[in-house]
């Protein structure tokens, strides 16, 4: 049990680690990390599938099934709704299957502040597999600031691709 409690202290410490930078008009989080499995696999997975990875806390819906990417230039990330509406995550600007793909918008609670956002994720062969880069900015107006939207932001990101990651390796997130 305290070794539960002492992980549970330092997993913030940790989160925070990718916050690359944090001021009163933004931030931005960048990290890494290995996905045992080819790029075009990781890439299919990470758009095509997402449903499968991405976390039900973290929808509006709390069913990733109703998540989907579009994959073409403007196309939606977006998740339907149980009552028939529609919710734009993210919009994709630029993307290379099995390479990178970058969406810009406001995550989660970021769409009703006066912010926007571009997320790219870049995807390189490595040794053990995929090096898979993620880097968020996010820029404008919150009240209060980003000082302490980042660290959380930066938590959500962080477990969504440990999901992916799970999810290319095991077939469960």
């Amino acid at each position: 049990m305290k070794a539960l409690a002492l992980f549970s202290l330092l997993l913030p410490l940790a989160a925070q680690a990718a916050v690359a930078d944090s001021a009163p008009n933004g931030f931005t989080i960048k990290f890494s990390l290995t996905v045992n499995a080819p790029p075009d696999e990781v890439y299919g997975k990470l758009v095509r599938n997402i449903g499968g990875w991405w976390s039900p806390d973290h929808t509006f819906s709390h069913d990733p099934r109703n998540l989907s990417i579009e994959e073409k230039a403007m196309g939606c990330f977006c998740e339907k709704m149980p009552d028939g509406g529609a919710v734009r995550h993210l919009e994709i600007i630029y993307f290379e299957p099995g390479k990178r793909i970058v969406m810009i918008g406001g995550l989660g609670p970021m769409q009703t502040l006066g912010v926007t956002g571009s997320l790219a994720v870049e995807l390189s062969p490595g040794d053990h597999g995929t090096k898979v880069d993620v880097s968020y900015a996010v820029g404008g107006y919150r009240p209060g600031g980003f000082d302490k939207l980042a660290s959380v932001v930066d938590g959500v990101l962080m477990d969504q691709f440990t999901r992916l990651r799970n999810f290319v390796e095991t077939g469960q997130p």
